[in-house]
C-alpha cells in the first residue's frame, strides 16, 4: 500500500514538503510519482538527514570577548 507525503510526514515527524524533496532526490526506495504527488510504501524507512553530518543539530556557543 502506498501512502501520501502528508501521511508519511505525520509518521516520520517531518514536513510533507521535506518528504517530497526526499522522494524527488531518490532517497526513499519504492517512492513513485503519481501525477503531481508521491506514493510512498508504508514500510519505507525514514532516510538519515544528509544535511547534517552528525545526524543531529549541534548548537555551538561562541567564545564571548573579554571585557
Amino acid at each position: 500500500m502506498l501512502l501520501s507525503t502528508k501521511e508519511i510526514s505525520k509518521i516520520w515527524g517531518i514536513s510533507a514538503r521535506r518528504v517530497a524533496i526526499l522522494c524527488a532526490e531518490g532517497r526513499i526506495p519504492g517512492a513513485q510519482q503519481v501525477g503531481a504527488n508521491w506514493g510512498i510504501p508504508e514500510d519505507a524507512e525514514k532516510p538519515s538527514d544528509a544535511r547534517i553530518k552528525s545526524g543531529k543539530y549541534i548548537k555551538r556557543q561562541e567564545d564571548k570577548p573579554h571585557g
